[in-house]
């Protein structure tokens, strides 16, 4: 077998090209006895024309529906015998394919996922029964409000745009689909060169590329098909919008854009994220929710794809006192954009970002999807100390800039989920 190595990478990370265009990351971590293998398929809610919104999560799904060698009844027992998971899920830009199993069973996880993605039978039986399952899928999240409110948040932010489509689709681009949809979808996008498998854990890299060889990865051809096309993301102006529904809560979403995954201001945007509302030491819980009493819950989000990002606040909170918890929250974006963060906050802020960047690239799946990222967001690969670095050269400077730009109230699409009388 002939690849291409790419030897500029950290040593732990190792990046190779196949004949066929697909590209391979591994990092090797000592100590564990598992790994975790994930396939990206360049190519998700984004690319979907309006009439078609969901295909790609529709896709995602009927692949577990049967392929050419196994039943769905195969699928579902080829890991977990093992030990092992396989899971799936349908993102913004990509639609991504896992396993994690112990490091002996890489093989079984290559050979399944290699299956599920390139020997699909995408039947109109199965889809018949998977429609179903998926419109159940759309009602959960209609009857879950605070799952509800971020997809309305997100269309009243973004407007037209696909980044302000519904992954799942609607019912009535659901109902539409059929199998040529389907298979429109995989023909076009599920070939070698779309596609990134990211591996990390106990795993040997050129042993990987053995593996990937036999259980098929190799002899799968080029689609020679180009490249989904995007548009540009613009947001709407910023606006106050409520959804009346009979809620026992009102659930609010504050949202703005932000920066793009590739934005080297990314750090300073996390860690002003976190220190305004990231855990119950942050700003706004211990405001809203241990001195005011308004909320439960109450915290910030934040995403961050290849054009564009977004961030903001989320409160659940009764009807009665929705616009006590708003009022809230936009004293504390306030006060942020005009002050920034003071020095002493600024560095315990830095410390518990470090801590918590570190705790979580001790896990295989953390490492998987951060390896992922390099090739998917053409980044630079960073090791632990380097990522630490670029936390520590954060300054209050560069903070105030980011406050004032992206965390001032008017700024912020507000949605607002629940009864009439929580209308503001």
């Amino acid at each position: 077998m002939t690849t291409r190595v790419d030897t500029r990478l950290a040593p732990a990370l190792r990046r190779s090209t196949l004949p066929n265009g697909l590209t391979v990351l591994s990092e090797t971590m000592p100590g564990v006895r598992s790994v975790a293998f994930g396939a990206w398929v360049r190519s998700a809610s984004i690319h979907e024309a309006r009439e078609r919104m969901g295909v790609s999560h529709m896709l995602e799904h009927m692949v577990f529906k049967g392929t050419r060698n196994r039943t769905a009844r195969d699928i579902a027992l080829a890991l977990e015998v093992l030990g092992g998971s396989l899971d799936a899920y349908t993102a913004r830009e990509h639609t991504s394919f896992q396993a994690r199993v112990l490091d002996e069973h890489l093989p079984q996880a290559a050979d399944v996922i290699a299956d599920l993605m390139f020997r699909p039978m995408l039947r109109a039986a199965d889809l018949s029964l998977e429609r179903k399952v998926v419109l159940e899928e759309i009602s959960m999240v209609d009857d879950t409000p605070d799952d509800l409110v971020f997809e309305l948040h997100n269309e009243a932010l973004w407007g037209a745009h696909p980044y302000g489509y519904s992954i799942l689709g609607t019912r009535d681009t659901v109902s539409s689909l059929s199998v040529g949809d389907l298979r429109d979808l995989h023909e076009r996008a599920y070939h070698p060169e779309h596609i990134v498998v990211s591996v990390s854990g106990n795993v040997d890299h050129d042993r990987l590329l053995d593996t990937l060889q036999h259980t098929g990865w190799e002899n799968v051809p080029r689609g020679d098909t180009p490249a989904a096309a995007t548009q540009a993301p613009v947001a709407r102006p910023p606006e106050t919008v409520h959804v009346e529904r009979d809620t026992t809560q009102t659930h609010l979403v504050f949202g703005a854009p932000a920066v793009s995954h590739s934005d080297p201001r990314r750090y300073a945007m996390s860690l002003v994220s976190m220190l305004l509302g990231g855990g119950m030491s942050s700003r706004l819980f211990q405001r809203v929710r241990e001195e005011l009493g308004l909320a439960y819950a109450v915290y910030t989000y934040q995403s961050f794809h290849a054009d564009a990002g977004v961030h903001g606040v989320y409160v659940g909170t009764a009807p009665g006192t929705a616009a006590a918890a708003a009022d809230a929250i936009r004293a504390e974006l306030r006060l942020l954009s005009e002050r920034g963060i003071p020095d002493d906050e600024l560095a315990a802020g830095k410390s518990q970002l470090k801590g918590q960047i570190t705790l979580s690239l001790e896990s295989v799946s953390s490492r998987m999807y951060r390896a992922a990222a390099v090739e998917l967001y053409n980044e630079p690969y960073k090791a632990l100390d380097e990522l630490l670095g670029e936390i520590d050269r954060i300054d209050g400077d560069s903070v105030a800039t980011i406050c004032r730009e992206f965390f001032a109230p008017e700024k912020h699409t507000v949605l607002s989920l629940g009864p009439a009388e929580s209308a503001r």
